[in-house]
Parts: structure tokens; C-alpha cells; sequence
């Protein structure tokens, strides 16, 4: 099961602080956590090695290292010769530097699979109130991190709509990009001018975002054009059986109307409540495949944040501004 939450001495690797998430998982703490305490209480805190690899003859196998968890010895991946691991006490060393008081603290933490895949969730400073109302959108840095040679360590902005903990994909990549992304090479101390940079950034992508939002919030599509919005998202397949396409939109046409936060009356119909029909579908709504509940709920947390789910946002959040402006 490549894509479930990872275990730690039998303990599901997640920590959380605040609202209980919609998953219901992980150890809950009491107070916003310190580095120190999110990687104890996440289960992260075991080491990452690079160790020869052999064929079954016991020959060399040149080139390629396994990457290894220390305190359990699973292979977590194979990788080139020039790669670096970089430990998950560095990830947080590493967000930590972006606020230099201590400021930032972590809400949620976790690990993935067998530990491959690592994140962190840190909430900033301040919020986005849409249209004076109790709409408010909260603003988090996302750092994840690999172990198994299949991506680099990345920090991103993840906006989270309070009222129904809906994750919003924005990557705005068009413009001066989001966030960074650090290969594994070289000694990560060395980057802490990295880290110090994603807060100058974070603070510029929020700032640009509220107009955005205020934009959705304030445009009312027509009938027409709000069921093409839900049909470019999910549309009719080519070549087969178009019923599931059209339980979905049906689906989405019943969130727009009666989802979670929808009743407010400023926003109410609006393209911000479209756009939040389908977070809304994708996080709480959308069939997800696994061999019990447990398994089900950490593949959706997976697919909202890094996969399937946050494209299908990604590419919601671009309509929807499409269809405002």
C-alpha cells in the first residue's frame, strides 16, 4: 500500500493540532507544536542511509544505493550516485528558519508508506476574510519531502478554507512561481537562504491572492456557464458509460447549493462556491480506493495535497478565474 500513512511502534505517523481533520487521524496535541515536538508526535523522527546494493549472484550493482530507514532497515527506494539524503529533523531545522523567531508552528505532520514520503504543515500569521464575513481562508506553508529518489524537497503555500478544512491548489506557476524546491545535493544548512526567501514569497502569494478571491466571490455565474465549469472539471468520457461523469456534476450542482459554508449570503452562488464545490468534493466526497477506512482516509490525504485531487483543484481554481474575468 504505497500511499497510506506510515506507522511508527504501531501508531499511525501523523500529528495534528486544533480541529480534529476530516480523516480522523494521527496523535492530537494540545497546544501548536515546536519542531521538536510535531517530529516526536508524528512518528518522524528516524534517520535515513544510503547503503550498496548487491544482485542475487552478490555482485555490485554500480551507480545505485538503496536508501534505507535506520530504525526499522526497510528500503525505502533505490537512487544515483549523486544523490543526498536529507534527513527529516533537517526538513524541520529547515522550516523553521523561515520565521526566525520561533514563530512558526506546525499543525499537522506525517509520514507516508513505509516513510518515504515525509510532510509538515505550518500555519503563517493572519488570514484571508472573504468579503467581511466568517468566510476565512488560512494560510499555511506545505513542505514534503521524499526519500525515495522520486522528487526533490519542496515548500508550497496551501490556502485552507476554514469553515470546511478544504485545501485550495493554487499554483500560479505562470507568474513568478510557488514556493521552492531543493534537489538532493550538497548539505542543506548551506540553503537557509532558501528557506528565508519562501517567507518573502508566502507573504507576496497571499497578497495577491485576496484580490483574487474577492474577484470569485463577487462574480455570479449564470446556469450556463456554472454547469460548463463542473463539465470541463469532470466532463463526458470519449468512448464509454458517461453515468459516472454525470453522478459527479450532479453531486457538485448539490454542494454549490447546500455544501458546507455555501449558505453564506454574501458568497452564496458565486464562483468562489463553485470553486469550493469541487474542494469540497475532492476532500471530504470524492470514492477512494483501500483496504479499510485507515487506508482509504491517508490515500485521500495524499491525493488532495500531492496527486489526482489536487490537479483536479488546480485545474478548478484556474476555470473559475477564467470564468470571473
Amino acid at each position: 500500500m504505497a500511499h497510506n500513512l506510515a506507522t511508527t511502534s504501531g501508531q499511525a505517523a501523523m500529528m495534528f493540532y486544533g480541529q480534529k481533520p476530516w480523516h480522523g487521524l494521527g496523535v492530537e496535541l494540545n497546544h501548536p507544536a515546536t519542531a521538536a515536538e510535531a517530529i516526536e508526535a508524528a512518528g518522524s523522527g528516524y534517520g535515513v542511509d544510503l547503503v550498496p546494493l548487491f544482485t542475487q549472484n552478490g555482485d555490485p550493482i554500480p551507480r545505485r544505493k538503496g536508501v534505507i530507514r535506520t530504525d526499522t532497515n526497510q528500503v525505502l527506494g533505490t537512487v544515483g550516485p549523486g544523490y543526498t539524503p536529507i534527513q527529516n529533523a533537517e526538513c524541520f531545522g529547515f522550516l523553521d528558519a523561515i520565521v526566525a523567531d520561533g514563530g512558526l508552528h506546525y499543525h499537522t505532520a506525517g509520514a507516508l508508506g513505509r516513510g518515504e514520503k515525509i510532510w509538515m504543515l505550518a500555519k503563517l500569521p493572519g488570514h484571508i476574510r472573504v468579503k467581511d464575513t466568517d468566510d476565512i481562508t488560512e494560510k499555511y506553508l506545505l513542505l514534503h519531502n521524499s526519500h525515495d529518489g522520486t522528487s526533490c524537497l519542496r515548500v508550497h503555500f496551501t490556502p485552507i478554507r476554514v469553515v470546511c478544512q478544504n485545501t485550495l491548489s493554487i499554483a500560479e506557476r505562470n507568474a513568478r512561481g510557488q514556493g521552492i524546491s531543493i534537489r538532493h545535493r550538497g548539505d542543506l544548512s548551506a540553503r537557509v537562504h532558501e528557506a528565508q526567501k519562501v517567507l518573502g514569497l508566502a507573504n507576496q502569494f497571499y497578497e495577491e491572492l485576496q484580490p483574487k478571491i474577492d474577484r470569485l466571490a463577487d462574480y455570479y455565474p449564470t446556469s450556463d456557464q456554472l454547469h460548463g465549469f463542473f463539465s470541463a472539471i469532470y466532463p463526458d468520457p470519449v468512448d464509454g458509460n458517461a453515468t459516472r461523469a454525470q453522478n459527479v456534476r450532479a453531486e457538485l450542482l448539490r454542494l454549490f447549493e447546500d455544501g458546507i459554508g455555501q449558505n453564506i449570503p454574501e458568497i452564496r452562488h458565486s464562483a468562489w462556491a463553485a470553486l469550493h464545490a469541487v474542494t469540497e468534493y475532492v476532500d471530504h466526497k470524492r470514492p477512494t480506493r483501500g483496504r479499510g477506512d485507515l487506508d482509504r482516509s491517508s490515500r485521500r490525504l495524499q491525493s488532495q495535497w500531492f496527486g489526482s485531487g489536487a490537479r483536479l483543484k488546480q485545474r478548478a481554481w484556474d476555470l473559475a478565474l477564467e470564468m470571473a474575468n
